[in-house]
């Protein structure tokens, strides 16, 4: 676990649905800078958020957000 970094795919699944940051941010009620931070992975979003992502973009969780060794 703690060898272990969270990764999205986020940046892929908004260009497939073509939004923007500004459009996904309003979708689930965050700034642009928000979904930003979680593209570049500075940020890790709460449960509640990655459920809301997923919902907006007709994805699982799993699809969005997984985890990756950093061993």
């Amino acid at each position: 676990m703690r060898n272990s970094r969270l990764c999205n795919r986020l940046k892929v699944a908004r260009a497939e649905k073509d939004l923007s940051q500004e459009q996904l941010a309003s979708l689930v009620g965050v700034t642009r800078q928000t979904i930003s931070s979680i593209e570049t992975g500075q940020y890790n979003p709460s449960a509640l958020l990655a459920l809301l992502l997923a919902q907006r973009l007709g994805k699982r969780v799993e699809e969005l957000f997984f985890l990756e060794d950093k061993s």
